[in-house]
């Protein structure tokens, strides 16, 4: 809960009634005219359609004829700068329709066009050939410059910037490289050499790279299908070749035939590359790139961040959760993005603002969201961009014995990694979390679980040996994130390719060579294990025809690069400066309802119910359900009481979060009713200047201390000085003299503890708190639980959301486990855990064990160890499970009461831990 929302929440009851009036009705008038002058009745630009021919070919020669475009800001002062905005492969002008009106909207005239071969544009395709694709781009140039109301630098110079994603970025980087006239551009989620993405090599040696069958071929259907939008204006030629050029289409056919492409096939491919010509552009560089992208993945920017910043131009990167395998980020990512666009874009060609610094921004998937049932993220910033190395490493063990894989004929059977072309949230959860490989195919080396989390940031590498009856092989390497229950996560789906030649037929005279993995960006939380994975197929790649049989070893030692930054505390803020009226205008509207809403309820609130009048919290009968019918929460009903800590529990989606916020007030129940000290919740409500809470996460002025953040967010809520209580607070909490540093220096750790003195301040004798060890290593959790429960005294409680059960168990009292929107078990802890009916057995053969286990009807069995299952009994005589085990002539060494709090959990939500769902 952000301080100006706690502000206002308790600032609000303080309000006379005189003084509310007035306010209500100065922010009425402020609130029209500011709404007014926001939202105009048209729209704020202006667009035509045009039919552009240019000349291209070798000789500048031949002409096309262009679809386009052309967007104009509708109140403009003279002359203006220009964007050239292009789409990706298989797009058209319309791809970009939303991007180019959001430029116009800001003061940009905005050229968009389709891409010759594409749509109802002529010509063929070239993937971007400078004679052709980047030639076409410089007669755009020169129309731009023709145009009365762009902005010029010098005759035939228009003042112009390039934005573009895949295959427009890579257009960015070649017309930059090629055309001085470009004064700033915006590539993303492209290409450096064309050839080594389609054609990776991870282990830096001589031999060609491993072809990417299934994005090519995807590539060459998308040019291939007739893409037109309207009645053919040119004939398709060759059915084989569609609208690519003849030489584009020979070298795919023959690529994709072999694997092995002919030197032509590389010349083409490095013609169409911006590897070539970054020491030749001199246009301001931002570089976008995505984290979920087995494409063009974060080694590709990279690349072409070196190339340009060898030459002095500038450059900066940013990193986001998305890319051509899909996004998973909400809006708060891709408004950073557009940030970062519109602020280059703004300053290198307008002049406005500062120079962009050298800050380099990234994020990471963080949890499951509330709002839209989805993935979230959460963004950093550091003081310049690391590179794939990170700015520290950590090194993990791994174990395991060489061993034999088969190479399948013809790749087929084929491990799973990732499903290009999917697209979106289906694509990234597919390929990060239904990973598979073939039993056979693979060798699998695994360590210790970890002792803290790391966050990794970077290309990991590990050392390979490999030997092969035929003197060659192809393999693939991954890093698997392995969680408690043995649930293995690829992160982005992302594999590193291996063509290995020259090798011995005996493993022991084999050399180890280094094997860089595809940079990923994932926390791997503490008490998981890594596993590195070396499989001989993958249904993504084209591999040897031919069966055979490896044999690989890893060297124990994993480098993982690492990267600290600073959280960004809101990255929505970043359209501020672009958004401002709106955003004031919503924040003054959200007052003027606050004020007609305590109005309303003041009735209600001054009625205490005195049954629970001396109770923190009572939830009686809550139910959320939503406009297109999504029930978050079913029916729950608690209560927290004095001298408690009350664990919320249940799996992602079961309705926690969405308690948390009707709770406190963050969205309305459609059913029930909540009572604090026994006054109804109610919006505004007086009563909740005795809560604390700490529920939409922290967010702070990173250049404030700590003391400074906290001591502001008091001020904002209008109490007394004297209430705040400030060294009871900070005493609890542990902060000691790290309070008077500035929060960008503090680890994730410091940053959630001074999170937690923030919602304790006032020392409310209700605090509600959503996560509060999220990101914490052992030593920092061990400690939040001491916080915790120190807090629980004097008549004060503490409601907690988690999904560590080990420490609920260690931390709260009681607990209430909440599944599909409903509590399926509340009480003290113990008593929950001790309903448990797991049972831990030792067995001769698991696999076995599992099958006749399954027969039997038990509800879960969960691997542990070598030799271990934990089993939930399901009502089933442990007589029975013992004598079921040994008839089928499997050996129990062992079987024991297992009784914990994960085990009760388990039981009682069964096998569904998706719940019905969160908003």
């Amino acid at each position: 809960m952000s301080a100006l929302t706690a502000g206002l929440r308790r600032a609000l009851p303080r309000l006379t009634r005189r003084r509310a009036i007035v306010a209500a009705v100065a922010l009425v008038l402020i609130a029209a005219a500011a709404v007014w002058a926001v939202r105009p009745e048209r729209a704020s630009w202006t667009s035509e359609e045009l039919r552009l021919t240019v000349r291209s070919g070798p000789a500048g020669t031949e002409p096309v004829e262009l679809d386009a475009r052309f967007y104009l800001p509708r109140e403009r002062s003279g002359k203006v700068p220009a964007v050239l905005l292009a789409h990706g492969f298989g797009g058209t002008k319309n791809s970009v329709s939303s991007d180019a009106e959001s430029l116009a909207d800001r003061g940009y005239a905005v050229l968009t066009w389709t891409a010759r071969g594409f749509g109802r544009s002529g010509g063929e395709i070239h993937l971007d050939s400078p004679d052709y694709e980047v030639r076409d781009a410089q007669g755009l140039l020169d129309w731009l410059a023709a145009r009365p109301e762009v902005r010029t630098d010098a005759a035939g110079d228009p003042r112009v910037g390039v934005v573009g994603g895949s295959y427009g970025g890579a257009l960015a980087l070649l017309l930059a490289g090629q055309d001085q006239r470009v004064d700033a551009i915006v590539p993303s989620i492209t290409w450096n050499d064309l050839g080594k993405a389609f054609l990776p090599q991870s282990a830096g040696t001589d031999a060609l790279g491993v072809f990417k069958k299934s994005w090519a071929g995807l590539f060459f259907g998308n040019g291939s299908a007739d893409l037109l939008e309207g009645p053919r204006e040119t004939a398709i030629g060759d059915p084989a070749c569609g609208r690519f050029a003849a030489d584009v289409c020979a070298a795919y056919l023959q690529m994709a035939t072999t694997g092995l492409p002919e030197q032509a096939t590389l010349d083409l491919l490095s013609r169409s590359s911006p590897a070539g010509v970054l020491d030749k552009i001199k246009a301001p560089t931002l570089l976008i790139q995505g984290a979920v992208d087995s494409l063009f993945p974060l080694s590709e920017a990279d690349a072409n961040a070196k190339g340009i910043a060898a030459t002095g131009t500038p450059v900066r990167v940013a990193w986001f959760t998305g890319g051509h395998d899909g996004g998973v980020g909400p809006d708060s990512d891709a408004d950073r993005v557009k940030f970062l666009t519109v602020q280059w874009l703004d300053h290198y060609l307008n002049g406005e603002g500062e120079t962009p610094s050298d800050d380099f921004t990234w994020s990471r998937v963080a949890g499951f969201s509330a709002l839209d049932r989805g993935l979230v993220t959460n963004g950093y910033s550091a003081d310049a961009y690391p590179g794939l190395a990170g700015t520290r490493s950590a090194e993990v063990t791994v174990e395991g014995p060489a061993q034999p894989i088969a190479n399948p004929p013809n790749g087929n059977p084929g491990a799973l990694s990732s499903l290009p072309g999917l697209g979106g949230r289906l694509s990234s959860l597919l390929s990060g979390g239904v990973a598979m490989d073939v039993p056979g195919q693979f060798a699998a080396f695994t360590s210790a679980p970890l002792r803290e989390a790391v966050d990794v940031a970077g290309s990991p590498t590990v050392r390979l040996k490999v030997a092969s009856p035929t003197g060659e092989a192809v393999v693939f390497v991954k890093l698997y994130d392995v969680d408690q229950n043995g649930v293995a996560t690829l992160s982005a789906g992302l594999v590193a390719p291996v063509r290995l030649t020259g090798l011995p037929a005996n493993l022991n005279d084999a050399q180890a060579v280094t094997v860089t993995l595809p940079a990923i960006v994932r926390q791997v939380e503490a008490g998981h294990t890594l596993r590195v994975t070396v499989a001989t197929s993958d249904q993504a790649f084209l591999t040897p025809a031919q069966p055979a049989t490896y044999t690989v070893a890893v060297e124990p030692a994993v480098t993982l690069p690492t990267l600290v930054g600073t959280p960004i505390a809101n990255p929505a803020i970043i359209w501020w400066y672009a958004l401002a009226g709106v955003v004031g205008v919503i924040l003054l509207g959200l007052l003027v309802v606050l004020l007609v809403l305590r109005r309303r309820h003041r009735r209600q609130e001054s009625t205490v119910t005195e049954e629970y009048a001396d109770t923190p919290l009572v939830v009686r009968g809550l139910r959320k359900a939503y406009g297109d019918g999504f029930v978050a929460v079913q029916e729950i009903g608690f209560t927290v009481r004095r001298g408690q800590v009350v664990g919320l529990l249940g799996p992602n989606g079961a309705g926690k979060t969405t308690t948390l916020r009707v709770l406190m007030g963050l969205t309305q129940p459609t059913e029930g009713e909540i009572f604090v000290f026994g006054h109804r919740l109610v919006p505004g409500a007086p009563i909740l200047s005795r809560v604390g809470a700490l529920v939409e996460g922290p967010g702070f002025l990173p250049h404030l201390s700590g003391y400074q953040n906290l001591k502001a967010y008091w001020q904002a809520t209008g109490r007394p000085w004297e209430d705040a209580r400030f060294e009871e607070a900070l005493e609890i909490a542990g902060l000691g003299d790290s309070v008077h540093r500035k929060t960008r220096k503090y680890s994730h750790g410091m940053r959630q503890r001074l999170a937690i003195a923030q919602a304790m301040l006032g020392l409310p004798e209700l605090l509600v708190l959503d996560e509060p060890t999220d990101g914490l290593d052992p030593p920092q959790i061990a400690e939040m639980r001491r916080v915790l429960q120190r807090y629980a005294t004097d008549g004060r409680a503490v409601l907690v959301s988690s999904h560590l059960l080990a420490e609920v168990e260690q931390t709260c009292t009681h607990a209430v486990v909440v599944n599909k929107g409903r509590i399926v078990a509340s009480g003290p802890v113990e008593d929950i855990v001790g309903d448990s009916p797991s049972v831990q057995l030792d067995v001769t053969d698991v696999p076995a064990a599992t099958r006749v286990l399954a027969e039997l009807g038990v509800r879960s069995v969960t691997p542990e160890g070598t030799s271990g299952l934990i089993v939930d009994m399901n009502g089933t005589a442990r007589s029975e499970l013992v004598a079921s085990l040994v008839g089928a002539g499997i050996g129990v060494d062992r079987l024991v009461p297992r009784r914990r709090l994960e085990d009760a959990f388990l039981a009682l939500v069964g096998d569904n831990s998706r719940g019905s769902g969160d908003r």
